[in-house]
């Protein structure tokens, strides 16, 4: 196991304290160990009446209930915990020891079932299937169960532990048992792929992408690491390394469905999206109610602008289940589509209930939250928008502090004497055309409107600048002083001709042969500098779009992935002020450099900006770019079916609607208001 990583980002001692209420359920566990039962049933109930989802606190009410032989009541609460946490695994192995106590052996099986098919590493809940199975005249059941039991006890004890709390979500503990074993156990191949499974789940791409390379070195045979692997290429946007993994796999399994959905979602990434399509399809058709096969098949659709297809798709989505939040926000995200009282009521009741999960939840507000707009309800639509930022930003660990620090150094080492300095340096190629700026500002326009050029392609928002700014800079914590872009002066011409050419190499898998491509990662307004240095001939767009516009248009999107700041008024607007302000310097260190296009100058004068767009670009005019609403490439972005129509006015000022609830906002982006 590489050693740095013991000491890398996912560090548990740089969480914060535990909460009171975490403290509480600590000792009640403390209690419940002793046998303490009486006790532990009081403090729990406690908790559970301050905190009625709390999920640890009911899980100990039911536990308690049941070795004090209140059976009965313990049944009641798990069925209390399983309407607010629905894949807790624990709690059906609970519901299995409450039905051996009643003496029912197939509501035992039943519950123990629910609890492995949740959490495979449940020996307790094996252990008990395996005698179940047995008592019930099962014997090819319980060989399977005693397989399982005998493939855990293979494996280190932390490392079952550690594998059923990370099953379970509790990746705070799974990560901090596994740790605690590797320290002793650093070759466990069991260890560092659960490790790297954390690190999938906290978006520590990079330490996981390790890491389970090392276990391969290790284990070359492992095919659930492979698998895993090939998940963290993917969301590294290293498409081609994924589908490499996946091919290997596919060729050992050709059947596993896990391989092929992944696969097909590999292929989306290099822009392959009929044969995406293809496999999607193959797949539903072995299952109909399968809710993820749908909406990808209907993702799929959309991009490729088979919009009526893709609606189909959604609502068949929708259909497998009515709290399915994602199939009514991609219908909503379409910007077009209209929905119907029943399906708002449906939407309604959704959001409303209890056991709808956070995500699910969250999905719909921003559904709502269109919808309503779409019928002029403007102040119930701001409450679900707002519902749903705050349910979204609950979940994320986004602080803008460290944007605006980042901001600051660029603006401190990206000088004219750092660019002076490395004159002529970098790839001199002029190949990318870069569309930078904030989402929702105009940038999906621009890049429809150059990729309809005969001699521009159309990519996708790449992530390649963003992985060698990571390269530079290095393994660090969030909060400690960042070697990237301090680290830039200290590079040598070498170091940057080699990142311009790693630059153009990886992106050659998303281009078919055309002179220029476009790179539109908006958050590559960041980067300018560094662009500058590796790429010295690239062409740089700045997509601007009217303050208040920009912002609460980002306020009411709900973003596949990244995007972070946007779940917030407060977020939005600093990280805007950011925005203005770096572009300002780049302005000033680069006079001339970066192209500014206003969205709405587009709107008003489309062919002269299209004019000026291609002579900065060196390109020669022609009409498809005016028409560019003709043009059927595929649109992965959230503007996707407006693109496709005709440029309009109505959506320049939308925000209007909802002035009254925007004061905080005008008031946070303070002098970055005029334009």
């Amino acid at each position: 196991m590489p050693a740095f990583f013991l000491d890398e980002k996912m560090d548990p001692t740089t969480r914060p304290e535990p909460s009171p209420v975490e403290l509480e359920i600590q000792r009640i566990h403390g209690l419940m160990e002793k046998s303490l039962f009486t006790d532990a049933l009081d403090a729990a109930n406690r908790v559970a009446a301050q905190h009625p989802k709390n999920r640890d606190a009911l899980y100990m009410v039911a536990v308690s209930q049941r070795y004090l032989q209140r059976v009965p009541d313990a049944l009641a609460t798990l069925a209390r915990l399983e309407a607010v946490h629905p894949r807790f695994s624990r709690l059906y192995q609970e519901r299995g020891h409450c039905y051996i106590a009643l003496k029912d052996a197939a509501g035992a099986i039943e519950a123990f079932l629910r609890a492995v098919n949740l959490n495979p590493a449940l020996p307790a809940s094996w252990s008990k299937l395996e005698v179940l199975y047995r008592m019930t005249g099962q014997p090819d059941n319980a060989q399977m169960a005693a397989e399982h039991v005998a493939t855990l006890a293979k494996l280190a004890p932390q490392i079952v532990a550690a594998t059923a709390f990370f099953s379970d979500g509790d990746l705070a503990i799974a990560e901090q048992i596994v740790r605690q074993h590797l320290v002793a156990h650093g070759d466990d191949v069991e260890g560092m792929r659960l490790l790297a499974r954390i690190g999938l789940e906290l978006d520590v791409l990079d330490d996981g992408e390790l890491l389970l390379e090392s276990v391969l070195q290790l284990a070359p045979g492992y095919h659930a690491a492979r698998y895993d692997y090939a998940r963290v290429l993917l969301r590294r946007h290293k498409h081609g390394a994924a589908i490499e993994q996946l091919e290997t796999l596919i060729k050992i399994d050709p059947q596993n469905r896990f391989y092929r959905t992944t696969y097909a979602t590999a292929f989306v990434g290099v822009g392959q999206h009929e044969r995406a399509l293809e496999i999607f399809r193959e797949l539903l058709a072995d299952a109909p109610r399968a809710a993820d096969l749908h909406l990808s098949v209907a993702h799929t659709l959309k991009t490729l602008g088979r919009a009526q297809e893709a609606i189909e798709s959604y609502k068949a989505a929708a259909a497998t289940r009515a709290d399915f939040g994602d199939a009514y926000w991609s219908l909503a995200n379409l910007k077009t589509y209209e929905f119907s009282d029943e399906q708002i009521a449906t939407m309604r009741a959704a959001e409303a209930a209890d056991a709808t999960q956070l995500v699910d939840r969250y999905h719909l507000c921003f559904a709502l939250g269109k919808s309503l707009e779409d019928r002029g309800h403007y102040q119930e639509s701001y409450e679900y928008y707002a519902r749903g930022n705050a349910l979204k930003q609950s979940e994320s660990s986004y602080r803008v502090a460290v944007v605006e620090r980042n901001t600051r150094e660029q603006m401190r080492v990206c000088t004219p004497q750092l660019f002076s300095h490395f004159a002529g340096s970098g790839n001199p190629a002029p190949d990318p055309i870069f569309i930078i700026g904030l989402p929702r500002a105009g940038s999906t326009l621009l890049e429809q409107i150059l990729a309809s050029h005969s001699m521009v392609e159309g990519t996708a928002e790449l992530a390649d600048i963003q992985r060698i700014v990571l390269e530079l800079s290095g393994r660090e914590m969030t909060d400690e002083e960042s070697r990237y872009p301090a680290i830039l002066p200290e590079l040598t011409p070498q170091d940057l001709r080699r990142l311009g050419d790693q630059y153009l190499a990886d992106t050659q898998t998303y281009r078919t042969g055309k002179p220029f491509f476009i790179d539109k990662m908006p958050n590559n307004f960041r980067h300018v500098g560094l662009i500058q240095l590796i790429l010295p001939n690239a062409k740089i767009i700045d997509a601007r779009r009217e303050p208040m516009a920009c912002c609460f248009s980002n306020f009411k999107q709900l973003f596949a992935s990244g995007q972070e700041f946007t779940y917030s008024l407060e977020d939005i607007a600093r990280y805007y002020r950011t925005y203005v302000e770096l572009m300002g310097h780049w302005d000033r260190v680069l006079p001339g450099r970066v192209l500014r296009i206003q969205h709405e100058d587009v709107v008003d004068d489309l062919e002269g900006n299209v004019r000026r767009i291609l002579d900065y670009c060196g390109l020669p005019f022609e009409q498809a770019c005016v028409d560019f609403h003709t043009n059927t490439r595929s649109v992965r972005t959230a503007s996707s079916e407006q693109v496709r129509k005709p440029i309009f006015r109505e959506g320049l000022d939308q925000w209007k609607n909802y002035e009254p609830w925007l004061g905080p906002l005008k008031d946070a982006l303070g002098d970055a208001l005029p334009r």
